[in-house]
């Protein structure tokens, strides 16, 4: 499983509190490595952080993003091998409502990330995670390529934009020798344990375990739905082809790659809500048309995911209906099961749905999965 790069490493992820910050931390686990993790709080009530008492298996730090002085510590204290970037606010409303926060926390803590690794002795790789909406978004029918235009007219987009260009700076400024680094851009990313504000699956599974209605903002706008195992396969993989000398066709240092479905699981809002009603069955969604006022999103964003086919013989493991099923499965689990009480068995579950996810890639022929 990619090719052992991870056991016994030492691995520093920012943003281990959040969505996909705690899966990743529960792979690495998984994998025997040793994990430091490094975020300001747990952003949300409850969360998948908490849920699997994941505290109590790696060494779990507080601070904020934006202070250079103290994440520089905590980055030469654990002295890491690898770090994973992704503490950020992820999302587009609270953008609108907090732009000044949002840019600094996107921007500013990925230059402090960037400062603080090209003096870190014991670095070799480093990923940065950005976000699919750092494209400008033109509307268009095919997906965005990694040499496409930087942009956003939300401030969330804007701030992923500069972050990506402040990382090509320090790449071709600063890392030419020492730690390998490069960028990613996902799709959005659904999956069991988050609870975000102003995300369909999350909005859905609150709004059913109360036995409401699920109330949807932009039911048409079209997005390339994941698993969040899914982009995380491939930040592992890019880690690992990072920390390998190995000769290779494409040498992935300094380079941005996009991680999603094929262009054909693209589906709607709406049709995500109506697939993961199946499995709540008897509950409906309802538009809301009060929550888009005042508010500029995208109807259209995919991703052109060949450059990592090429580079990296990456690609997505799981059909649209495998996606829902695993992201239905966990919050009914955590809803209905006895994990809602007992910490260590959401850990199990977590656990056991990513040894599942690796058996379907292996089966698959996945090459990381080898």
């Amino acid at each position: 499983m990619f090719a052992n790069a991870y056991k016994g490493r030492r691995v520093f992820v920012t943003g281990h509190t959040g969505f996909k910050g705690s899966w990743l931390a529960a792979w690495l686990l998984r994998m025997g490595a040793t994990v430091g993790g490094y975020a300001d709080n747990i952003p949300t009530n409850p969360s998948h952080f908490a849920s699997t008492g994941l505290s109590g298996h790696i060494e779990d730090m507080r601070g904020d993003i934006r202070d250079r002085r103290a994440l520089t510590g905590a980055i030469r204290g654990f002295s890491p091998e690898v770090i994973f970037h992704l503490a950020a606010q992820s999302l587009v409303r609270k953008s609108y409502e907090a732009p000044v926060e949002t840019f600094e926390t996107n921007m500013t803590g990925t230059l402090n990330v960037l400062e603080a690794a090209r003096t870190c002795p014991s670095l070799r790789a480093l990923v940065l995670i950005t976000s699919d909406k750092c494209y400008r978004n033109d509307e268009w029918i095919w997906g965005y390529r990694e040499t496409d235009h930087l942009g956003g007219e939300d401030p969330y987009s804007a701030s992923k934009g500069c972050a990506e260009i402040i990382a090509r700076s320090y790449f071709q400024s600063f890392f030419q020798d020492g730690p390998a680094c490069a960028t990613t851009r996902a799709g959005n990313v659904i999956g069991g344990g988050d609870w975000a504000a102003d995300r369909i699956v999350p909005d859905c599974a609150r709004a059913w375990n109360r036995g409401r209605p699920a109330a949807i903002r932009n039911p048409s706008a079209t997005r390339p739905w994941q698993l969040v195992l899914e982009p995380l396969s491939g930040y592992l993989w890019l880690g690992a082809r990072l920390l390998d000398n190995r000769n290779h066709p494409f040498n992935p240092r300094g380079e941005a790659y996009n991680f999603g479905p094929a262009a054909e699981f693209d589906n709607t809002v709406s049709g995500v809500a109506e697939a993961l009603a199946r499995y709540w069955p008897g509950f409906r969604v309802e538009t809301d048309n009060a929550a888009q006022a005042g508010m500029k999103e995208s109807t259209l964003l995919k991703l052109c995911c060949d450059k990592a086919l090429a580079h990296l013989a990456w690609k997505a493991t799981l059909q649209f209906d495998e996606t829902i099923r695993y992201t239905a499965e966990w919050y009914r689990y955590f809803y209905k099961g006895e994990g809602g009480k007992k910490t260590g068995n959401i850990l199990d579950f977590t656990l056991g749905q990513i040894a599942a996810y690796e058996n379907a890639a292996a089966q698959r022929g996945l090459a990381w999965a080898r």
